[in-house]
C-alpha cells in the first residue's frame, strides 16, 4: 500500500499546479529545491503519472474496521415507537408538555399551544443476554442485540431533514462537503480494483437530501459515491453497445488516457485523475458488476434469511413504499454483504421516507417491516462469514419524533410524530465497537438527553477512528484551510470501543 498524502497536512494545491520541471527550474536554491522535491514525492504530492487515486492507503493507526456500511433512514423513524420505551410517557397521554420545555421548544409544525403528549402503543420487551429492548415492530433486530451498539442519546441543531441530512452525512449542515463515506475512501482508497470504492444504494422514495447525501464536496470526484440501480445495469450505460468489440473499445481507452495523462502531466489537476480512473474503473466494471448483482449462486437460506422474494405486505405503505420496496431493500442488504467482500471500502443504503407527521402506526409498522428482518441477516451473515469485525454497520438517520401528538394548523392531535432534533437513536454493530450495550438516557418522556450526549461530529470521529484515522489529522487544503469531516469539533467515544 501506498502512503497517504493527506494524513496531517492538507494537499498541497500549489505544487500540484507545477509539473516537475516548472518546479525545478523555478526554484530559487538547486539544492533546496531539489530537497523539497524530494520531500514531497515521498508524501505523494508529485508522481510520475497520474497514479489511482483510489489505492489502499495506510492509516495513522491499525484499525478494526476495514469496510462500513451506512443504513440511513431517510424522513426520521420514532425513537418512541422502535427503541426508547416510555412508559412514563403513556400514563401521561394527552397532557400538555410542561411550560419550563414548552417555551424553550421550537417546532417544525405542531402548534405548541393546544399540543399534548401522546403515547406510544407499542410493546417493548428485553431480547439477549443484554436485556436490550426493542419494540413488536423490529423483533428481528432484538434477535441480534448482543452485536449491537444502541445510542439513545443522539442530537442534531437541525430540525428541518435536508439540513439534519447534511450534518448528519457530512458533518455540517451545509451545501458542498463531502459525506463520510468519501472522506473514508480519500483517507483509505478501496480494497477493490474492479469496483468503486464508495457505492450508494436505495429503497422506497428519494430523501430529501438526494445526491447530496453521497457527494464528494470539494474532494476529488473519485471518492463520490456511485448510485446503483435495484433493476437492470447497477449504472446506466455500463454496458457495450451493440456491435462495439473489445478490441476497439480498450483502443479508446488507450486514447483517451493517452490525453488526459498527457494534460495531468502539465497541469497536475486531481480531477484529470479522477477522469482516467473512472473510465478505467468502468472498464473493469463491465465484467464485475453483472457477477455482483447476479445471486443465483447465493443459496435458498440466505435469500429467505434476508427476505429477498417478501411479498409486499397488503396494508399501506404510505410515505415508505416505491414500487417492491420489501425486495429492494433486502436485496440492498445482500448487495451490501457482498459488495463489502468484494474490497468496496463504503456502502451507503438509503431508505426514505419516516416522515411520519400522520398515519403513524400503519406506515411505521410497513417501513420497520421492510427493514428489521434484511437488516438483522445482515449482522448474522457478516458474522457468520467472519466480517462483523472488520466491518462496520451503521442505522442512523437525522432526528427522531416528537412525544407530542401533531396538530398542524391548530386541529387536535391526529395519528402522527412532528420533527425532534434534542434526542434520536442510532444503532451501530461490529467495526471494533462493543455489541449488546445501551449508551446515553433520555428523560421519561423521550423529550431531552439527561446521560451522555452524541452530537454527528463525535459519531464521525469515533468511526474514524475505528478506521484507524485520526478526524482532526485526516485533512483536506480547501480555499487555504485544512477541511476535515468533524470541523473544529468532534470527540472519540471510547466507551464504544470493543
Amino acid at each position: 500500500m501506498s502512503k497517504t498524502p493527506n494524513l496531517g497536512q492538507g494537499v498541497q494545491q500549489t505544487a500540484l499546479q507545477q509539473t516537475r520541471r516548472d518546479f525545478l527550474t523555478t526554484s530559487a536554491s538547486g539544492l533546496g529545491g531539489v530537497a523539497l522535491t524530494s520531500l514531497l514525492a515521498q508524501d505523494g504530492l508529485l508522481t510520475q503519472g497520474a497514479a489511482n487515486p483510489m489505492a489502499p492507503r495506510l492509516p495513522h493507526y491499525t484499525p478494526k474496521a476495514e469496510s462500513c456500511i451506512f443504513i440511513f433512514m431517510a424522513g426520521a423513524p420514532s425513537h418512541i415507537d422502535l427503541f426508547d420505551s416510555k412508559p412514563a410517557l403513556i400514563k401521561q397521554h394527552g397532557k400538555s408538555l410542561p411550560k419550563e420545555i414548552l417555551d424553550k421548544a421550537r417546532f417544525a409544525f405542531i402548534k405548541p399551544d393546544t399540543a399534548v403528549l401522546q403515547g406510544s402503543k407499542r410493546v417493548f420487551k428485553p431480547y439477549g443476554q443484554s436485556g436490550m429492548e426493542f419494540s413488536d415492530y423490529v423483533p428481528h433486530l432484538g434477535g441480534v442485540s448482543d452485536d449491537i451498539l444502541m445510542v439513545k442519546s443522539m442530537y442534531s441543531e437541525e430540525f428541518n431533514h435536508h439540513p439534519g441530512q447534511l450534518l448528519m452525512q457530512c458533518g455540517a449542515s451545509r451545501f458542498g462537503l463531502p459525506t463520510a463515506g468519501a472522506w473514508l475512501t480519500y483517507g483509505l482508497g478501496s480494497g477493490s480494483k474492479n469496483l468503486p470504492g464508495y457505492v450508494v444504494l436505495s429503497a422506497g422514495r428519494g430523501s430529501s437530501g438526494g445526491t447530496t447525501l453521497w457527494q464528494s464536496g470539494y474532494l476529488p470526484s473519485t471518492y463520490e459515491g456511485v448510485l446503483f440501480r435495484t433493476q437492470g445495469e447497477p449504472v446506466l450505460n455500463l454496458e457495450n453497445p451493440d456491435g462495439l468489440p473489445p478490441k476497439l473499445q480498450r483502443h479508446g481507452l488507450d486514447t483517451l488516457r493517452e490525453i488526459n495523462q498527457g494534460r495531468y502531466e502539465k497541469i497536475r489537476d486531481p480531477e484529470i485523475a479522477s477522469r482516467i480512473a473512472s473510465y478505467e474503473l468502468a472498464s473493469r466494471m463491465q465484467t464485475a458488476a453483472p457477477e455482483l448483482t447476479d445471486l443465483s449462486k447465493e443459496n435458498t437460506r440466505t435469500l429467505e434469511a434476508y427476505g429477498v422474494n417478501r411479498p409486499e405486505p397488503k396494508e399501506i405503505g404510505g410515505r415508505g413504499k416505491q414500487g417492491n420496496t420489501y425486495q429492494d431493500f433486502a436485496r440492498n442488504c445482500l448487495m451490501a454483504r457482498r459488495l463489502v467482500e468484494r474490497g468496496v471500502r463504503c456502502v451507503n443504503i438509503v431508505y426514505a421516507s419516516w416522515d411520519h407527521h400522520s398515519n403513524l402506526d400503519p406506515e411505521l409498522k410497513y417501513n420497520a417491516g421492510a427493514v428489521d428482518q434484511p437488516l438483522a441477516a445482515l449482522i448474522s451473515d457478516l458474522k457468520q462469514r467472519g466480517l462483523l469485525d472488520s466491518t462496520m454497520v451503521v442505522w442512523g438517520s437525522e432526528f427522531g419524533r416528537t412525544p407530542l401528538g401533531e396538530n398542524r394548523g391548530g386541529s387536535k392531535m391526529n395519528t402522527g410524530r412532528d420533527h425532534h432534533p434534542f434526542c434520536f437513536t442510532t444503532l451501530m454493530a461490529g467495526g471494533g465497537l462493543k455489541g449488546g450495550y445501551t449508551y446515553g438516557k433520555t428523560d421519561e418522556i423521550g423529550w431531552n438527553i439527561v446521560e451522555n450526549p452524541v452530537h454527528p461530529n463525535d459519531l464521525h470521529a469515533t468511526m474514524l477512528h475505528c478506521f484507524g484515522l485520526n478526524h482532526e489529522q485526516l485533512t483536506y487544503r480547501h480555499q487555504g484551510l485544512d477541511m476535515r469531516l468533524t470541523g473544529i469539533a468532534g470527540n472519540v467515544i471510547n466507551d464504544w470501543l470493543a
